[in-house]
């Protein structure tokens, strides 16, 4: 995975929060935060929380007396979620990479992550990371996105850019938010590291915006596939956006538009 894939810098924090979150991402945070508080744990870890729409979820669900790590490797981001975060004691904010946590053995009960495994270079150790700072019987609950051809906004979108650049398209969509969607990996590389009882669901919904122009803006500018754009075209991020708005707009009409998004939600016991 390029180094850029994992860079939300400048305004893709924002854009992020305020474009793809309630396209695709409200819903499975809201899913990955009933599974998460229906296992009461008292120690909680996120890893790679984004621009925190899991925290905002998930926190009003735990305990009084439950202690919630959150942590993301990008600083911008973590500022970005801490900011959104109303006052709360049970919560503690660290920039950590997952793939070298800076937390003790046997440390959390629980440790979850939304959409953010596909970003690490080194999955396995990222896994082994999970399970050494997990009590034994802890549980690691993350999700995935499915393969690209089942999101389809994000398949139009990286069609259309392939369109607009046909000699270096745009791959990173389909490159790593929907690179790592393989089931009986996903499996095998969480029973290595000794993950038990993996459980593993895939759980189709509907992305739904007021708009074309939304779609594509979420995407293009609230995602790291700007850093693509850009570099193929400086000064032409505008353009890209609009011309992958036309094409939701082709595909799906001028108004308000809805598709079909698919995740796989997997847990497995330390």
């Amino acid at each position: 995975m390029p180094e850029a894939d994992a860079e939300f810098a400048g305004s893709i924090p924002e854009n992020y929060d305020r474009y793809i979150v309630p396209l695709i991402f409200e819903g499975y945070a809201q899913d990955i935060a009933r599974r998460a508080a229906a296992l009461s744990p008292a120690f909680v870890l996120e890893t790679a929380a984004g621009s925190g729409v899991v925290t905002r979820a998930l926190a009003p669900m735990l305990p009084p007396n439950a202690t919630y790590v959150v942590t993301d490797l990008n600083q911008p981001m973590l500022d970005y979620a801490s900011a959104q975060q109303g006052a709360d004691p049970r919560i503690s904010w660290s920039t950590a990479d997952a793939q070298a946590l800076p937390f003790g053995d046997a440390t959390f009960d629980l440790v979850c992550c939304q959409f953010g495994v596909m970003f690490l270079p080194e999955r396995h150790q990222g896994y082994r990371e999970a399970r050494r700072v997990l009590r034994a019987g802890g549980r690691f609950l993350f999700n995935v996105w499915d393969r690209i051809e089942e999101n389809v906004f994000a398949n139009d979108v990286t069609n259309a850019l392939a369109d607009a650049f046909p000699n270096d398209p745009p791959r990173f969509l389909a490159r790593t938010p929907h690179g790592y969607h393989d089931i009986a990996l996903i499996r095998s590389e969480l029973e290595a590291v000794g993950f038990t009882d993996v459980v593993i669901e895939t759980r189709a919904a509907e992305s739904r915006a007021p708009s074309p122009q939304v779609v594509a803006r979420a995407y293009c500018q609230g995602t790291p596939l700007r850093n693509e754009i850009e570099a193929r075209a400086p000064g032409g991020l505008e353009a890209a956006t609009n011309h992958a708005a036309a094409e939701i707009a082709r595909q799906h009409g001028r108004g308000p538009v809805a598709a079909k998004i698919q995740a796989h939600v997997i847990t497995a016991v330390a």
